[in-house]
């Protein structure tokens, strides 16, 4: 009985159209000129499934529940199968591909062109793919070799070529077919095809015959004809057994042969005579499903057997061998859907019978090799565990698949190199966000660079070797001083370059020896290094390199990838020392390098970034995904770079595919981040999650003050204070809730400041227990600040120890301190030559006491004033440590000091510094001050300066001058190991509090102090006059003390008045006598706020 042609169908509009089955053979899928592609359940279904995958469809192809396409848009298009759900792109073309076409286990797709190129790529790993060139016009059509060693092409240039898959390289091509200049104007399409199983044949259409090439000596072999084929054959396609080949003619003929008899068993006549475009043979039964060039789709059934079974090819089979193939040819399925996670894929057990009687015979073919069967069913038990995946290849993050012809080979946060390589031109150009680095460069591809990197400093290339020439590193090092800015380094033989980076002054390359070379920016070779593992890829910013290798074998999709963090500053180390590196099951790494402030983070093929978190033990926090930003399963973010102040992930938005086209130029989006915390939708999640996002954020802060680095301190007042707000935040809800447990727990990580004004919320709350727990905390941190500023005073007099003998300058903050003690000694209105012997040591070169703290001797103000010491910004109020140093030797260099001006009132101060001035500085070791007549004291000006000892002896005894009717100055350091406190300070920690609760924003100190000595200085001179008799014991009943004091300072000043004229006679330029009240109006001046 002659096979049942059907009606046709209308599938699409007018134009080429294209047809297969799914695996089992339950759908047709075509796909025509409308863009569509329609999923039918057999001939007769009224409503088939519709996906639109572009503007115009030209081929289609289907396996394992991928369904691939050939899309006007010059891109190869994965769709799920049967849901349609679009699922990336795998290749582009600069014009339409014309045939796609899967090899036999669908792990790998081949796709021909009109711009003459054939590719085949890895259709798991996109990036994995092979570009075959030799074709001079456009591709018509493609076949692959079911053993996947060889691929056949037809072209517009009339010639059939076979590929050979793993070198790329052409062993036959014949001239068989009419030349032409496009598809359009081709007279036939020449859809060849292999013989399926073997691969012993391959079948090219050819004018009105089929000519049949025999593998591997590619001769002739046979030709299939028939009397009645009168137009030119468009299209060939073998059953799955292999025994029979139909073909399609221009003018609608399908012809069936038997190619062991060379008979033809069947002719079938298209009822309008349209040009058949689409065969496809059913993958288990007798059925053929065609297509014509108007978009209409037919079938034929009963093809070669009057039961409707094609029971010729089962008759291949042995039956003793059923059962050994089929368990392993439902093994190969059971890998490749492994594999390939297609868990939905059903395979027909028919089919699988047919596979393996294929797979036996080309076994047989084989002869003694070791894939023979025997061996495949005797091991295939005992290993049904999961397989390893293979190793991603190195990568260069921000680079798009060597394979294209325009790429990205850098894009980064300072600018962007690309390669353009095409028949036209091979180059590379490079382009700077900041064009004030410098300009835009065009530079030649000479040696096929394949890797880029770039900083400000420079620009790293770096390619492969040949077979003449080596592997090769070059720079441009764009900030050199001098005239040559360029330097090339050839690696030893058998050694490629995988991965390169640049950092501050320095470059890296990984090789495939395992081995890491270090460079100076300026060629200098450095150290180097093993490598635990096959690089995967790196990245450098300023002094850090972070390097991620394989660290084994992953299984179950997973890579298994470890990470190396190095610092390359003047005292090296490792950071990280080869951790693992944490990836989404079933994810490889995409995109590796640093944030603009330095912090190492990644990305992973599910879109997943991760950051170091230096505050938790350097350990990887997720801190954004991007596919929560997408709208489609295919589309993608790619990433090229990182900000953490502001927080911002700066990446370019991918429809459809997983990197951008170089044209038309990406516009780059910023995407927010957020730590995958729980309940994020209620305040209480928000609140938390925003708190850590701002903490992790913020830990470069503190590793950029650890190592040295300037930074905005504002920033860090800035994230200080956003913190505690929602902290405070935090327990004001959690109180509400009467979490009261939980509110201690927030106390826990707020400083001392946001602790107090928890205490009052408590208390305004009412919640008294909750105070009194909270005040027990502020306590502990009390103590615990106050023994780490213990530590640091210790240190703080070790690091003095150290510098016996050095001068210091005075520090900024000496000055404000100076400024306190002028203010309160001067207005007491008993210590005015206090502060002119203090303002006298200042004056006098540096302050001869730098090392304050150790000297056991030194006499302290009244007011407790603090001398400028050798360290930074010290706490001006800090207990320090003691020990009896003998005297210390004073610089003769002079410090700037606001008070400086002051010391015209004193003469004493202008003889010492001239003496000073003149000569080498005298060593000063201060006394314990001694009671001691005000006649005496004047006398001591009239004495003769002779000696050095006489002026130190000057020194020694002014000291002391007013201080008869009060307790010594001095606190006696070798008794007691701290100095005694001044009203002033006395005053501050009894009004701390308030002044925190009026400026609760305060989280510094020195905001604290300032703010106290406004307050202070707005007191009356009583109630301080009162504070420093508190501070140094004194009682009420001193009032009689005071008056007399106060007459001593009125005949001292005269005393002084009557030294000054007396001693103008000595001086060069007479000076005019500053009086008390002159005094006060500068310590006022010096003291004023803004």
């Amino acid at each position: 009985m002659p096979a049942t042609q059907k009606p046709m169908r209308y599938g699409h509009t007018e134009g080429h159209t294209d047809v297969c089955f799914d695996d089992s053979g339950s759908c047709i899928v075509t796909c025509g000129s409308d863009g569509d592609v329609r999923i039918w359940e057999d001939l007769d279904d009224d409503d088939p499934k519709s996906i639109n995958v572009g503007e115009k469809a030209y081929s289609c192809a289907l396996k394992n529940g991928k369904l691939v396409t050939a899309v006007s848009n010059n891109t190869i298009q994965v769709h799920t199968f049967p849901e349609g759900v679009p699922d990336g792109i795998l290749t582009r073309f600069t014009t339409n591909a014309n045939h796609v076409v899967f090899n036999g286990d669908g792990t790998k797709i081949a796709a021909g062109s009109s711009d003459f190129l054939v590719k085949i790529v890895d259709v798991m790993d996109c990036s994995q793919q092979k570009t075959f060139r030799g074709h001079d016009a456009p591709v018509l059509s493609l076949s692959f070799d079911p053993k996947d060693i060889f691929l056949a092409s037809s072209s517009c240039d009339g010639s059939v070529k076979v590929w050979q898959i793993s070198d790329q390289t052409c062993p036959i091509s014949w001239p068989l077919l009419q030349k032409c200049n496009d598809v359009v104007n081709a007279k036939s399409i020449c859809r060849l095809a292999w013989q399926p199983k073997s691969g012993k044949l391959l079948a090219v259409p050819v004018e009105k015959s089929v000519k049949l090439y025999k593998r591997e000596t590619w001769s002739n072999q046979f030709d299939l004809s028939d009397d009645l084929i009168s137009q030119t054959l468009n299209i060939v396609t073998w059953s799955p057994c292999g025994q029979y080949l139909a073909a399609g003619s221009i003018n609608g003929l399908i012809i069936i042969w038997n190619v062991e008899t060379k008979n033809c068993i069947e002719r079938v006549k298209h009822e309008k005579g349209y040009a058949i475009c689409g065969l496809s043979w059913h993958p288990t039964c007798g059925q053929i499903a065609y297509t014509d060039a108007e978009g209409n789709l037919g079938l034929l059934e009963n093809v070669c057997d009057p039961s409707g079974k094609m029971s010729n090819s089962k008759r291949i089979v042995n039956d003793e061998e059923d059962d050994d193939d089929l368990m392993l040819a439902s093994g190969r399925p059971r890998q490749r859907s492994h594999i390939l996670e297609d868990d939905e894929n059903s395979v027909d057990v028919t089919m699988l019978k047919i596979g393996s009687s294929l797979f036996k015979e080309e076994e047989d073919d084989q002869g003694g090799s070791i894939h023979n069967l025997p061996v495949v069913t005797s091991q295939r038990p005992f290993y049904d565990g999961p397989m390893p995946t293979p190793r991603q290849k190195p990568f260069q993050s921000g680079s798009t698949p060597l394979h294209l012809t325009h790429r990205f080979m850098v894009w980064n946060s300072i600018g962007i190199i690309r390669c353009y390589n095409d028949e036209q031109d091979n180059a590379i150009d490079v382009e700077f966000h900041d064009t004030s680095i410098h300009h835009a460069t065009h530079l030649l591809n000479t040696f096929n660079y394949t890797v880029a990197d770039l900083s400000h400093e420079a620009v790293l290339l770096a390619c492969e070797s040949t077979d003449e020439l080596a592997s090769k590193l070059h720079c441009l090092h764009l900030s050199s001083w001098d005239s040559s800015k360029e330097w090339i380094v050839d690696m030893p033989p058998n050694e490629d370059i995988e991965a390169i980076c640049l950092g501050q002054g320095w470059a890296a390359a990984a090789t495939s020896s395992l081995l890491l070379r270090l460079f100076t920016i300026g060629g200098v070779q450095k150290e180097v290094f093993s490598l635990p593992g096959p690089i995967v890829s790196m990245a450098g910013h300023g002094e850090q390199l972070v390097i991620v290798y394989h660290r084994g074998t992953g299984f179950d999709g997973d890579q298994c990838l470890g990470v190396q963090l190095l610092e390359l500053g003047k005292k090296k180390k490792q950071i990280l020392h080869g951790d693992p590196l944490p990836l989404t099951r079933k994810s490889y790494l995409v995109w590796v390098g640093f944030s603009a402030e330095g912090t190492p983070c990644y990305v992973d093929s599910e879109g997943i970034v991760r950051m170091l978190n230096r505050g938790l033990g350097h350990t990887w926090t997720p801190v954004c995904n991007t596919r929560e930003h997408c709208k489609g399963k295919s589309d993608h973010y790619w990433v090229v770079g990182i900000h953490e102040n502001p927080q911002q992930l700066r990446c370019i938005p991918c429809k459809g595919s997983r990197f951008p086209p170089t044209l038309p130029r990406p516009a780059v989006a910023v995407l927010s981040f957020k730590l995958p915390y729980c309940q994020t939708a209620t305040e209480k999640g928000q609140m938390e999650e925003q708190y850590w996002r701002s903490v992790i954020f913020h830990n470069h802060l503190d590793y950029l003050a650890k190592n040295g680095y300037e930074y905005e301190e504002s920033a860090k007042n800035q994230a200080t204070k956003e913190q505690q707000e929602l902290l405070l935040k935090m327990l004001a809800l959690s109180c509400k809730l009467e979490r009261e447990f939980r509110c201690v727990e927030l106390a826990g990580l707020m400083t001392q400041n946001a602790v107090n004004l928890a205490i009052k919320y408590a208390s305004r709350s009412r919640r008294l227990i909750l105070a009194q727990r909270l005040g027990e905390l502020a306590v502990e941190k009390a103590a615990e600040l106050a023994a780490t500023q213990a530590e640091e005073e210790e240190e703080e007099d070790f690091r003095k120890k150290l510098n016996v003998g050095y001068s210091n300058t005075s520090t900024e903050w000496s000055q404000p301190r100076l400024r306190n003690q002028v203010e309160e000694d001067t207005e007491d209105n008993g210590e005015a030559d206090t502060t002119e012997e203090n303002t006298e040591i200042h004056k006098h070169g540096q302050n001869p006491f730098f090392k304050s703290a150790d000297s056991s001797d030194m006499p302290a103000l009244k007011s407790g004033a603090v001398t400028s010491s050798s360290q930074g910004r010290i706490n001006p109020f800090k207990v320090s440590g003691n020990s009896k140093e003998p005297a210390i030797s004073v610089s003769s260099g002079r410090s700037t000091n606001i008070l400086d001006t002051m010391n015209k009132s004193s003469k004493k101060s202008t003889a010492l510094n001239r003496a000073t001035d003149n000569e080498k500085s005298p060593v000063i070791k201060p006394l314990i001050p001694k009671p001691k007549p005000k006649q005496a004291s004047a006398a001591s000006f009239f004495q003769k300066r002779t000696s050095q000892a006489d002026r130190t002896e000057e020194v020694k005894e002014e000291n002391p001058k007013n201080s008869s009717s009060e307790t010594p100055a001095v606190c006696p350091q070798n008794t007691e190991n701290q100095r005694p406190k001044t009203g002033f300070q006395m005053w501050l920690e009894e009004n701390r509090s308030n002044i925190l609760s009026d400026n609760p924003d305060f989280s510094d100190e020195a905001d604290i102090i300032k703010e106290g000595m406004v307050r202070f200085k707005v007191l009356s001179s009583e109630e301080r006059k009162a504070w420093a008799a508190k501070a140094k014991g004194g009682t009420a009943s001193d009032g009689a003390e005071e008056k007399k004091r106060k007459r001593v300072v009125d005949e001292s000043q005269e005393t002084e008045n009557q030294e000054e004229k007396m001693k103008d006679l000595n001086l060069p330029k007479k000076q005019k006598p500053l009086d008390l009240s002159t005094n006060q109006k500068l310590s006022a001046f010096a003291f004023k706020q803004e």
